[in-house]
C-alpha cells in the first residue's frame, strides 16, 4: 500500500503506519549480527592493513581500496541520500509548501555552504595552530606526536628545525633562506594533516547520521525486504571501506591513535542499532507519516549536502590535484586511481536501484 493521499480542512495527511507485512522476520533478526560484521571487515580491514604487518597487504592494492572507497562515498551522497532525501520531501501528501519548492536540494545547498563556512573557519584556525606548533618545536621529531600510518617516525618535519644545541648562523643568510624555505613546507604539510582529521570527522557524521535511516528502512520494509537485505549489505561494506582507508591513510596524532578504531566502531554498530530498534517498533514506527518523511528527508539532505561537499573538494580534488601523490608518478597510477575511484562510484550507484 503506499502513501495515503487525502484532503480534508484543506489539510494533507500521509500514512500513519509503514509497509511492513510481517514476513521474513527470521531473516530481520539476522540482519542485526550481519550487517555487524560486514560493516566491521569493511571498517576495520583497511586500519587492520595499515597498522598491523601481520595483515599488511601491497600497497598497490591497498590504494585500490583507497580510491575505490572514495567512489563509494561520492556516490553515497548523490545517489543514496539525495535522491531520498528528494523522494521524501517531495512526497505529494505534504502539500504545500513541499509540493511548490524542491527543499531537498534547497537544504543540501544550505548544507554545503554551512560545512563550506566550517571548513574555512577551521582551515584558518588549523592554519594559526600549525604555524604556532612549528615556531615553538625545537626539537627533531615530527610535531605534536605525528607519525605515518607505518608506525615509524617521519623526518620530513626534521630538516631545518632548531634541534637542541644547534645554533643558528646570523650571518649565512644562504642557510636562514633554506630554513624559513622548509618551515614553510613544514607548515603547509602539517596543515594537510589537520584537515585530514577534520575531513575524517565530517565524513563519520554525515554517514553515521544517515545509517541511523537505513537500520530502520531495512526492519520495516515490505515485499522488497530480501532485496533491500542484500543491497544495504553490499551498502555497508562498500562505505565501510570508504571511511576505513580514509582513517587508515590520515595521519593521526600518537596520543589519538585510538580516534579511527572508534570510529569505525560507531560507524559499525549504528546501522545494526539502528535495524534492532526498528524491529522493536515495525508495527508502530510511522514510516510514512508527515512528521517522519520530513524529519528523513531533513537529515538526508543535510547529509547529502555534507558529503557532495566533502566528496568534491577533499576525495576528488584534493586527492587527485593538490595533495601531490602523483606529482612524481607516471600517468599509470594516476589513471589507476581513477578507474578505482569510478568503480567505487558506479557500484555504489548501482545498489542505490534496490537500497
Amino acid at each position: 500500500m503506499n502513501y495515503l493521499v487525502a484532503r480534508q480542512n484543506n489539510y494533507d495527511t500521509c500514512l500513519d503506519g509503514n509497509f511492513y507485512n510481517g514476513k521474513h522476520f527470521a531473516a530481520r533478526v539476522s540482519a542485526v549480527p550481519v550487517l555487524f560484521v560486514l560493516s566491521v571487515v569493511g571498517s576495520f580491514a583497511p586500519l587492520l592493513a595499515a597498522y598491523s604487518k601481520k595483515f599488511m597487504i601491497p600497497e598497490w592494492i591497498f590504494n585500490g581500496i583507497r580510491y575505490f572507497g572514495s567512489g563509494v562515498i561520492i556516490a553515497t551522497g548523490f545517489i543514496h541520500l539525495m535522491a531520498e532525501a528528494a523522494a521524501a520531501l517531495s512526497n505529494k501528501c505534504l502539500g504545500p509548501p513541499f509540493t511548490d519548492y524542491p527543499f531537498a536540494e534547497g537544504i543540501a545547498l544550505i548544507a554545503v555552504f554551512f560545512i563550506f563556512f566550517f571548513d574555512i573557519v577551521a582551515h584558518y584556525k588549523l592554519s594559526s595552530k600549525a604555524k604556532a606548533q612549528i615556531n615553538n618545536e625545537k626539537h627533531c621529531k615530527l610535531p605534536i606526536g605525528f607519525e605515518s600510518v607505518t608506525g615509524e617516525p617521519s623526518t620530513d618535519f626534521c630538516q631545518g628545525c632548531a634541534c637542541p644545541g644547534e645554533e643558528e648562523s646570523q650571518s649565512n643568510l644562504s642557510n636562514k633562506s633554506f630554513d624559513i624555505e622548509i618551515n614553510e613546507r613544514n607548515l603547509t604539510k602539517l596543515e594537510s594533516l589537520y584537515q585530514q582529521i577534520l575531513n575524517c570527522v565530517v565524513l563519520e557524521c554525515g554517514i553515521v547520521l544517515h545509517s541511523i535511516f537505513v537500520g530502520l528502512s531495512l526492519a520495516i520494509a515490505g515485499d522488497e525486504f530480501v532485496t533491500l537485505y542484500i543491497a544495504i549489505g553490499f551498502h555497508q561494506l562498500f562505505e565501510g571501506l570508504g571511511l576505513g582507508t580514509r582513517f587508515a591513510t590520515t595521519q593521526w596524532p600518537m596520543g589519538k591513535r585510538y580516534v579511527p578504531w572508534v570510529m569505525s566502531l560507531a560507524y559499525s554498530l549504528t546501522t545494526p542499532f539502528a535495524c534492532g530498534i526498528g524491529l522493536i517498533v515495525r508495527e508502530t514506527y510511522p514510516a510514512g507519516s508527515r512528521t517522519s518523511l520530513i524529519t528523513t528527508g531533513t537529515f538526508d539532505a543535510t547529509c547529502a549536502g555534507i558529503l557532495i561537499y566533502n566528496s568534491i573538494a577533499e576525495l576528488m580534488a584534493f586527492d587527485f590535484m593538490y595533495s601531490g601523490d602523483f606529482k612524481d608518478n607516471g600517468i599509470k597510477k594516476l589513471l589507476f586511481a581513477y578507474i578505482n575511484l569510478s568503480l567505487g562510484a558506479f557500484a555504489m550507484a548501482f545498489i542505490g536501484k534496490w537500497a
